[in-house]
């Protein structure tokens, strides 16, 4: 039976994570409601607007379930405001803005810049051969990493890909590349 991915449809784009995934061979839906998120093996936070998707996950009243899966275990992907809304510590957001604490970093909202200062770069990235041609669209990045955390990619210094556990986070969104490989590692830490 193929593993189902949720991916949290509250704000952002989730078509392209569902794409890579169907490539892949796993199934994909998406979450809105605390019974969607009940039903995955594991999840994906896209990008988007991390303090419009904290608001999202209070009004929905997903935020009290996330925590609880995420402190079971839920393998899970932040890409972009995911990996915000993932970090232990948040600088630069607002004081309302909740983070969930699944992966042991201090994220920077908005560090490499306005969204005039996007980019793309080629990473090399742990574990895999060849670079990742990797796209940053306003994109945070991680001060600080704790203990446990896996620092697999950076930027000028600047961790933008890390593990912990079966909690992966990246600055950049990997879904908008014809790359499959960094959510075929994330399937693989899912058992």
């Amino acid at each position: 039976m193929p593993v189902k991915v949720g991916l949290l449809a509250l704000q952002g784009a989730i078509e392209p994570h569902a794409l890579a995934f169907q490539a892949l061979g796993a199934t994909s839906v998406e979450v809105r409601t605390p019974d969607q998120l009940a039903a995955v093996d594991a999840l994906v936070i896209p990008g988007g607007e991390s303090t419009t998707m904290s608001k999202l996950l209070d009004t929905s009243g997903l935020s009290e379930p996330l925590a609880k899966r995420l402190a079971d275990g839920l393998p899970t992907f932040g890409t972009c405001a995911g990996m915000i809304i993932l970090a232990r510590t948040v600088l630069d957001g607002r004081v309302d803005q909740q983070s969930y604490g699944a992966i042991d970093v201090t994220v920077r909202r908005n560090a490499f810049g306005r969204q005039v200062d996007s980019f793309e770069a080629d990473l090399a990235i742990d574990g895999l051969a060849d670079p990742f041609h990797a796209v940053f669209i306003r994109a945070p990045f991680v001060e600080r990493v704790g203990d446990g955390v896996e620092v697999l990619a950076s930027v000028d210094g600047h961790p933008v890909l890390c593990r912990q556990g079966v909690v992966l986070v990246s600055a950049f969104h990997p879904e908008l590349t014809d790359d499959l490989r960094l959510h075929e590692l994330f399937l693989s830490s899912i058992s």
